[in-house]
C-alpha cells in the first residue's frame, strides 16, 4: 500500500493514554504499601515473603503496562534488580544456617536470641520468620520484576 512504511515485525509502543497512567501513578503506591504490610505481617497473619513479594512485583508491573518498556528500562536497573535477588537468596540461606548447631532452620532467634522474641501475636515475636518473609519477598519481587521486563523486552510481534 501507498504511504505505509515496511514492517519490520515489531510494533511501536502504544501510549496508554492519560487515564491509565494518572491511575497507575495513584496506585503504584498503595500497593507497594500493602505488599510490604503482608511481607511484614506474614507470621502474624495470612500471606508473608511470596505473597507480599508477588503483590509489590504487581506494582512493577503495572508501570510497566502502564508506562511501557522505555520508561521501565529508565527505572529498572538489571543489575540492581539480579543484586537484590541474590542478597534475598542469601539472606534466607544466612538465616536457616544459622540454627544449623541445633537443625537446619531452627529458630535461633526465637528460642534465645537478644530481639524478636517477644510475645507471642505481636510484630517482633517470630525469631528468624520476618527476616526470612523480607528476603523471600525481596527475592520473589525483583524476580517476578525482572521476568515481566525481559518477556517485554523481548516480545515479538507478527507482523
Amino acid at each position: 500500500m501507498r504511504g505505509q512504511r515496511p514492517s519490520t515485525g515489531r510494533e511501536m509502543e502504544v501510549d496508554m493514554g492519560l487515564i491509565v497512567k494518572t491511575m497507575a501513578r495513584v496506585t503504584i503506591p498503595f500497593i507497594g504499601i500493602f505488599g510490604a504490610y503482608i511481607v511484614m505481617h506474614g507470621h502474624l497473619t495470612p500471606g508473608g515473603g511470596f505473597q507480599g513479594g508477588s503483590t509489590l512485583a504487581g506494582a512493577g508491573i503495572l508501570f510497566l503496562v502502564a508506562f511501557g518498556l522505555k520508561e521501565a528500562e529508565k527505572k529498572v536497573n538489571k543489575k540492581v534488580y539480579s543484586a537484590l535477588e541474590g542478597v534475598g537468596g542469601l539472606v534466607f540461606l544466612g538465616a536457616a544456617l544459622l540454627g544449623f548447631s541445633v537443625a537446619f532452620f531452627y529458630n535461633t532467634l526465637w528460642h534465645n536470641g537478644p530481639f524478636f522474641n517477644g510475645k507471642p501475636g505481636t510484630l517482633l515475636s517470630a525469631g528468624f520468620l520476618p527476616i526470612m518473609n523480607l528476603a523471600v519477598g525481596l527475592k520473589v519481587f525483583s524476580g517476578f520484576v525482572a521476568v515481566a521486563v525481559s518477556i517485554a523486552a523481548f516480545r515479538r510481534w507478527r507482523g
